[in-house]
C-alpha cells in the first residue's frame, strides 16, 4: 500500500512563452511581467529550459555564476509570489559550463540539477558538461523529480525507483519533433505512475528553430489535465491531487512489479 502523510494538493503554474535570443535581462523582465499576471495562489512556477537565453551554445559569453543576477531574480520572484521558481539556465562552475536547473524557494533554499543527457545532435556535449546525479526534492509533502529536455528520451534515467509524485521536464523542444514530446511525456506518466509535467517554449530562436509549445500536465493514467491552447503563449495554474496518485497506485499496483537495476 502507498500511504501519504498529510494528503494535500499541489498547485503548479506553467509559463509557456517566447524567449529573447541570448538576452538574459530582457527575458528576466518578460518573465517578471508574466509571473505578475498569475491571479491565484500557486506553489510552484515553472519556466522553460535556458529561460534567460534560449537554447544556445554560446555558453562562454552567457554563463552566470551560481550567485549571479538570475539566481537573485529567482529569489526575488519567489519571495514576491510565495512560490518556488524552477527553470534552467547556463551556469559556469569550476571551469565547466552546465545547463543547470535551479529550484528556488525564497532566499534560503536552493536545489539544482545538471542536465545528464546533453543534446549531441546540436553539439551541446561539446560546450556543456553533463551531470551525473538525479535530484529528488521534498516540497510541501510532495516528492518531485526535475529533468531537462533531452532527458525525456531516456526512460531508465527517469524510472521511478524513489516513489516520487511528480516528474518535471523543462525544455526547448522544436516543432519538427513535437510528436515525440507528446508521446514521451504521456509514456513517462503512465510507466512511472506519477504526474508528468512538461514546460516548453514557443516562437523562433536565433538558430532558426521553430517551437510550438505543447506544454502539458499528464496524470498517472496518462490523461492530459491542462487545458490551455497547446501552441500559443499561456500562463496556467493546475492543481495536482495526492489522492489521485494514492488511489491509482494502490488499486493498480504496477510499481510493485517494477524491475530492479543499477544504473551505470
Amino acid at each position: 500500500m502507498y500511504s501519504f502523510v498529510g494528503m494535500n494538493n499541489l498547485k503548479i503554474t506553467l509559463i509557456q512563452s517566447q524567449q529573447h535570443w541570448e538576452n538574459p535581462e530582457a527575458n528576466r523582465h518578460m518573465f517578471s511581467e508574466k509571473i505578475a499576471t498569475i491571479s491565484e495562489n500557486t506553489d510552484v512556477i515553472i519556466l522553460p529550459e535556458m529561460f534567460t537565453t534560449g537554447f544556445t551554445m554560446n555558453a562562454a559569453n552567457l554563463a552566470e555564476p551560481m550567485n549571479g543576477p538570475t539566481l537573485i531574480w529567482m529569489q526575488e520572484q519567489s519571495v514576491k509570489t510565495g512560490a518556488a521558481i524552477v527553470g534552467s539556465l547556463i551556469i559556469k562552475e569550476a571551469g565547466n559550463f552546465y545547463n543547470r536547473l535551479l529550484w528556488v524557494e525564497g532566499t534560503s533554499t536552493l536545489y539544482y540539477y545538471d542536465k545528464r543527457h546533453t543534446f549531441t545532435l546540436a553539439g551541446e556535449d561539446r560546450f556543456y558538461a553533463s551531470g551525473d546525479k538525479k535530484l529528488i526534492l521534498d516540497f510541501k509533502g510532495w516528492k518531485i523529480c526535475p529533468f531537462i529536455c533531452y532527458d525525456l528520451r531516456f526512460p531508465v534515467w527517469a524510472r521511478n525507483t524513489e516513489d516520487y509524485d511528480v516528474l518535471l521536464y523543462v525544455a526547448n523542444w522544436p516543432e519538427k519533433r513535437i510528436a515525440a514530446w507528446d508521446a514521451l511525456l504521456k509514456a513517462r506518466a503512465i510507466e512511472n505512475m506519477a504526474y508528468c509535467v512538461g514546460v516548453n517554449r514557443v516562437g523562433l530562436d536565433g538558430s532558426g528553430h521553430q517551437y510550438i509549445g505543447h506544454s502539458a500536465v499528464y496524470d498517472v493514467l496518462g490523461n492530459v489535465i491542462s487545458s490551455k491552447d497547446f501552441e500559443k503563449e499561456f500562463v496556467e495554474t493546475i492543481t495536482l491531487s495526492k489522492e489521485h496518485i494514492e488511489e491509482n497506485r494502490n488499486y493498480l499496483g504496477f510499481l510493485k512489479d517494477r524491475d530492479s537495476f543499477t544504473l551505470q
